[in-house]
């Protein structure tokens, strides 16, 4: 491993240890704050990405790690760990957030050429944009001042929250796009219809899904939109 990845890993390390405290201890007495605090926080590990030279290190000592680490905090876990995060909001959504994270810088890892491993990164990170923006903003409006009720497959959403949604989804596509571009990560010309069109259809994926089942399907699908316009 070379050492500006050994680096990279202590300073996200660091950072996310940190957010965990604050999540546990400080905002405990409200755990459903606490756990989109956790959700959007832990998601501006997205701005590490381009930094690790290696995105296998990433997967095996970053996110997988945290992954496992997810699943010991829910009901499925063989090991009892009381926390007010995971117990406050669907039993797996951290886990299925953090996973498919793994799963996908994998897949587009594999799939780059091995001239440039890191090609596909980008992607990764605009398809994590709706789940840890998106979704986490969307939750929090729509608890707050969600008034426009409306029920698909037995999930009930609010107006506000899926119209904050596809906002904040859209405005952090363009601004993770730009600092990527900004960095050097090779990239189509910028494209500003492409991401209200994908803002749109992760907006509509997370209200079609319910429980946590959309922090595996919002990331799995607009990670397809946007290989798409990668490669076409």
């Amino acid at each position: 491993m070379v050492f500006t990845d050994i680096i990279a890993l202590i300073v996200v390390y660091i950072y996310v240890a940190i957010i965990f405290v604050v999540a546990e201890m400080v905002l405990k007495t409200r755990p459903e704050i606490s756990r989109k605090f956790l959700h959007i926080m832990v998601g501006n590990m997205i701005f590490a990405m381009p930094f690790f030279a290696n995105p296998w290190n990433m997967v095996w000592f970053l996110t997988l790690p945290i992954t496992i680490a997810l699943f010991f905090l829910t009901d499925y876990s063989p090991i009892k760990i009381e926390n007010s995060v995971t117990e406050s909001g669907h039993a797996l959504g951290l886990f299925f957030y953090a996973g498919i994270w793994t799963i996908l810088i994998a897949i587009f890892t594999i799939i780059a050429p091995a001239s440039d491993s890191k090609l596909f990164l980008w992607i990764v990170a605009l398809a994590i944009v709706p789940m840890v923006y998106g979704d986490g903003f969307a939750a929090l409006i729509g608890q707050k001042f969600g008034k426009i009720k409306y029920t698909v497959f037995g999930g009930t959403k609010s107006l506000e929250g899926s119209l904050t949604m596809f906002v904040v989804t859209s405005v952090m596509g363009v601004f993770v796009w730009m600092v990527f571009y900004s960095i050097g990560c090779t990239m189509p010309e910028f494209n500003i219809v492409s991401i209200l069109a994908i803002s749109a259809v992760a907006t509509a994926c997370e209200a079609f899904s319910y429980g946590g089942i959309d922090n595996l399907t919002v990331p799995v699908i607009t990670s397809i939109l946007y290989f798409l316009v990668a490669i076409l």
